[in-house]
C-alpha cells in the first residue's frame, strides 16, 4: 500500500499574486501610519500600535476592493 501525501508542486508560488499585493499594500500603509505617528511626537509603542491597526484596516479594505 502506497502512502499518498498531499505535497505541493515545487514550481507553485507560496502566495498568489492577489494575496501578495494585498499584504504589500497593508504593510506599506502600516509603516506609513507608524512612522507618521512617531514623527508626530508619540512614543514608538504608539507608533507600533497605530501601524498594526492601519495594517489590519488596509488589508480588509484592499481585500474588499481588489478583485
Amino acid at each position: 500500500m502506497e502512502l499518498m501525501l498531499n505535497t505541493p508542486d515545487r514550481n507553485q508560488p507560496l502566495l498568489g499574486q492577489r494575496a501578495a499585493i494585498i499584504l504589500l499594500l497593508g504593510v506599506l500603509a502600516g509603516l506609513g501610519a507608524g512612522i507618521l505617528t512617531v514623527l508626530a511626537g508619540q512614543s514608538p509603542a504608539h507608533g507600533v500600535l497605530a501601524g498594526g491597526a492601519a495594517f489590519a484596516a488596509a488589508v480588509l479594505f484592499f481585500h474588499t476592493i481588489i478583485d
